[in-house]
């Protein structure tokens, strides 16, 4: 684990980052759920309102329109929504101004996950992934180690793969404990 200096205040939003398949989601509903906050998942946010899954937005209006919207929602919502634990998709925080308004306004945690035991999940999640899609691993493996470098940009990092998702949860709460920030 790392923790980066941050001004923070109890009042900020938690942005949870990471490779897809991280366990961003499972692990913030624990988190949300512990510190009575409310749970986003961005992806899930945005299919919902738009009326179709995440895969059928980036085949129908491609990912540039789904990474405009994206932004437009983890904007409103750092800018005006307060407390809450944020689920980003894997993609969104390699935009500039997204990691710049996450790491400005909220607490943003990385969920890291070694390659190793991320791709023992790969075959569990390339269907859903619409970015995973008819990629070879070598190609999905490139993607992740070009990643690393942008999730490097936080304030806490939980090494994921290696902890539960409640055990991941608690060193989150810890560190908020720590940091005075609950």
């Amino acid at each position: 684990m790392q923790a980066n200096a941050a001004n923070s205040v109890p009042e900020r939003n938690m942005v949870l980052i990471g490779f897809m398949g991280a366990g961003k989601t499972t692990v913030g509903k624990i988190v949300a759920d512990r510190l009575t906050r409310e749970f986003i998942d961005v992806d899930e946010l945005i299919a919902s309102e738009r009326g179709m899954p995440v895969t059928e937005i980036f085949k129908t209006m491609g990912e540039a329109a789904f990474r405009r919207m994206e932004k437009e929602y983890i904007k409103d919502l750092c800018e005006n929504k307060r407390c809450a634990v944020l689920s980003l998709g894997g993609g969104a925080f390699l935009q500039e101004e997204i990691r710049e308004i996450c790491l400005s306004s909220a607490d943003v945690v990385f969920l890291d996950i070694p390659w190793e035991s991320w791709k023992t999940r790969l075959p569990l999640i390339r269907d859903s992934r619409p970015i995973l899609q008819n990629k070879s691993d070598d190609e999905v493996k490139a993607l992740y180690d070009a990643r690393q470098a942008i999730y490097a940009q936080h304030h806490f990092k939980v090494n994921a793969g290696h902890r539960t998702p409640e055990e991941a949860a608690q060193d989150l709460i810890d560190w908020l404990t720590t940091q005075q920030r609950i």
